[in-house]
């Protein structure tokens, strides 16, 4: 995917603008040296903290868990928002800041781009209309939560003790407030949330090349909608342009989870294993925390920002979640009226959109008006792709999370649930996104459900725009909540989901067709089926397999293919045939088969595509995987025709990753190593500003096994960075759910000078768990919130 995949670091815009603050980077160490250790969180002796009713007890334990001890809830939150404010007050700020558009304000005019992104995504107007149907009960929670951060941010600031972040950007974090922890929470579903660049990529390539060319392109061609086929045609919406597509989400971004029943495990209760796929940077975007009240014990993670705990446990039950990727963002292609663009044609007449006026403040610039159109099916996103304002036609989008959801409502039930019916009544207002959650409790019971809003079409299947003229399309509601995929106690004694399908063709409603590729679930079922005897242990060990069953699908044809046509690369084809088919760290094999692999669609499609438009194109090996089964099968397509066939493709492509390779590691394959290329990187937002920089914030590159589709989730950029993967590692044994197993990297505080800022990096690659206490006396650094 070139080099915007190489740049899409977390929070990508902020390196242009660091580079210019740090033309004088040795005189910028200095002083950020000294402003560090002043602001370096105090998590010993005491603190003074006005707003508790009653002292609280926040202890550090030995890896950095915070565990936080209160007398009532309502300072059990408070002080969660001062702790979190402690440790990670940067990320925060810029989270509710990028997810809410207002990154200019403080970064400058490279941040433009980015703020018109997401005003017309409107995550923050649909944070704004979510608030009000929000409980009392909630509502009071994430007030009580922002009181902490705001404690925590008016005390650094009369002390000058602001992270050195705020320092350089030369600016200071405004009031924190309970629609701020709703805006980042919106910010995940758009993480977890949906295809609408591959609308607009199959749109264009429906008029760009020939039908049956273009078909090959899906993952499943949409034969039975013949209208919407033409609407696509006959209304071509402008895609090419200048789009970045480093604003779009990860492709890979999953998780594995399951949960294992008595019946198979040594101590005959359950097991439950979860490890989300997001990206990896420092610091983390997982929080790792433990809250007790009581009213609860629980611990797992957090987003930073927002309160309570999304993923864990507590006394009595344990869930996990993998996302499940329905289609949930639709795109319609709408007409403008010539006269007046802010109206659309809709049953014959021209229909007024919503105009939100949302101008974005510059720093050191001038405000830029925007605007953000807003028709019927949801906001016209077409100016994100392109810079015209006139056309004939323009996209606007419908998605499930731009209406009011209720999903903070859901984790402060889900933390003091004590069953499957508490915890199924709580799913009821996690809607957005769709997750695939697994759960456990201490009476025996394992459960599944595919919960979350999923709609229903009155006509397509979510695989192409749709047009925006006719009540003929759009959503009729959703999937009812109870005939959602789920499963309790089945009989096969185990649920796991890795992001693949999780349906067969008896159910009656469309979720999607762009599942996951399905080699992580396969492996999963074949290591918990073997056993009756499982314990935490083989749920930590399975979690860091690097079996590699993609290629134990296609290397075989692969190998023959390329024999068939040259000899030239006999030793390269003979290391693989011997290859375990392990992604090991130091073999050669998983370099090659690796390297091969994502050479295949660049060799095939990229010279036919538009660079923004290539880049937009997710599953580009889902779509040449299908090519090489139907090539392998006899039943070569087009594309694979039009090149000169599989054998000129696979051989090209193979000379390519062998090219790179050689260049990147010498000619003799006796010294290849996977490992050489593909490391561990959490990189800092900052570092790649400056080299200097980089020294202090990452940590050393560490080289690692495992890929993009084995258990051991490790996703990494043309350039071998891992930079993506199991962003959390949880495994609860519910014989004893006193403690649970977790890994947090590269660790917890945000701050380069704690003990707990890289203090995981190693553990995160060789697969060693801590416990977590929530029962036991927890010994470590104790800091006591007074109250005053």
């Amino acid at each position: 995917m070139g080099e915007k995949v190489k740049s899409r670091r977390w929070l990508k815009w902020l390196l242009v603008v660091l580079g210019v603050l740090v033309a004088v980077a040795a005189a910028a160490l200095i002083f950020v040296n000294v402003y560090i250790g002043k602001s370096k969180p105090v998590i010993e002796g005491e603190a003074a903290v006005a707003i508790l009713d009653s002292d609280v007890s926040v202890i550090r334990d030995v890896i950095g868990v915070p565990h936080i001890q209160a007398e009532t809830d309502a300072d059990l939150y408070r002080a969660q928002g001062y702790v979190q404010a402690q440790d990670r007050m940067f990320q925060m700020d810029l989270s509710r800041r990028q997810a809410s558009g207002q990154l200019a304000e403080v970064i400058g005019a490279d941040a433009v781009d980015t703020d018109k992104f997401f005003r017309t995504f409107s995550l923050g107007d649909a944070a704004e209309k979510s608030w009000d149907g929000y409980d009392a009960e909630a509502k009071q929670v994430l007030e009580w939560y922002a009181e902490g951060v705001n404690a925590y941010m008016e005390e650094a600031k009369a002390n000058g003790k602001l992270s050195f972040e705020f320092a350089l950007l030369g600016y200071e974090p405004e009031e924190w407030t309970p629609v701020d922890s709703l805006t980042i929470g919106k910010f995940m579903a758009y993480d977890l949330g949906g295809h609408w660049n591959t609308l607009a990529v199959r749109h264009w390539a429906l008029n760009e090349f020939p039908e049956d060319k273009a078909r090959e392109l899906f993952i499943s061609y949409p034969e039975i909608a013949p209208a919407i086929l033409a609407a696509n045609k006959e209304q071509p919406v402008q895609v090419a342009g200048e789009f970045d597509a480093s604003v779009i989400p990860p492709e890979f971004n999953g998780s594995n989870n399951w949960v294992v029943s008595g019946d198979k495990t040594a101590s005959g209760k359950p097991l439950l294993a979860d490890d989300p796929h997001l990206g990896l940077s420092t610091p983390s975007i997982w929080y790792q925390m433990h809250l007790e009240s009581p009213e609860q014990n629980v611990s797992g993670v957090i987003f930073a920002g927002i309160p309570g705990i999304i993923l864990g446990h507590n006394e009595e039950i344990a869930w996990g979640v993998t996302n499940v990727g329905p289609d949930v963002q639709d795109l319609y292609i709408e007409t403008p009226n010539p006269e007046d663009p802010t109206q659309f044609q809709y049953e014959g007449q021209w229909e007024q959109a919503e105009v939100r006026d949302e101008p974005i403040k510059v720093k050191d610039g001038e405000t830029e008006d925007f605007e953000v159109v807003v028709t019927r099916h949801g906001p016209v996103v077409s100016n994100v792709l392109y810079d015209e304002e006139e056309t004939d036609a323009v996209f606007s989008m419908q998605w499930t999370a731009l209406e009011p959801t209720l999903e903070l409502q859901a984790v402060l039930n889900f933390n003091k649930a004590s069953n499957w019916e508490e915890f199924e009544l709580a799913l009821e207002d996690f809607q957005a996104p769709a997750q695939n959650f697994v759960f456990a409790s201490t009476d025996g019971t394992i459960a599944y459900k595919a919960n979350g809003r999923i709609p229903i079409r009155k006509s397509g299947d979510g695989q192409l725009p749709v047009p925006g003229d006719s009540a003929e399309y759009g959503w009729e509601g959703y999937v009812p909540f109870d005939e959602l995929p789920s499963a309790v106690n089945p009989e096969s004694g185990f649920i796991a989901t890795a992001n693949n399908e999780v349906i067969d063709e008896s159910y009656p409603y469309h979720i999607t067709d762009f599942w996951a590729q399905p080699y992580r679930y396969e492996r999963i079922a074949e290591v918990l089926e073997a056993s009756d005897d499982l314990t935490a242990q083989d749920m930590m060990e399975l979690q860091m397999d690097q079996q590699n069953l993609y290629a134990a699908e296609f290397l075989g044809d692969m190998i023959s293919t390329v024999r068939n046509e040259t000899n030239e690369y006999d030793e390269v084809l003979t290391m693989l045939e011997g290859w375990d088919q392990v992604d090991s760290q130091d073999q050669a094999a998983p370099l090659v088969f690796h390297k091969w692999m994502k050479q295949l669609p660049e060799t095939l499609l990229a010279d036919e595509f538009p660079e923004d438009v290539f880049d937009m194109l997710a599953g580009k090996n889902h779509i040449t995987d299908e090519m090489m089964r139907s090539a392998f099968a006899g039943e070569e397509g087009v594309w694979v025709t039009e090149y000169g066939g599989a054998e000129k493709w696979l051989v090209d492509s193979l000379e390519a990753a062998i090219a790179e390779i050689e260049e990147e590691q010498g000619n003799d394959t006796a010294k290849w190593a996977w490992g050489d290329h593909h490391q561990l990187t959490f990189p800092h937002p900052l570092a790649g500003a400056s080299a200097i920089f980089a020294e202090f914030l990452n940590p050393s590159p560490v080289p690692i096994g495992g890929s993009n589709i084995t258990v051991q989730a490790a996703a990494s950029t043309p350039e071998g960075e891992v930079d993506h993967g199991a962003s959390w590692r949880f495994v609860a044994d519910l014989a004893d759910l006193s403690s649970a197993y977790h890994i947090v990297g590269p660790g917890l505080s945000g701050h380069m000078k704690s003990d707990y800022f890289h203090n995981q990096v190693d553990d995160w690659a060789e697969g060693r768990f801590h416990e977590t206490e929530i029962m036991e006396d927890i010994e470590g650094a104790t800091l006591i919130l007074k109250a005053q």
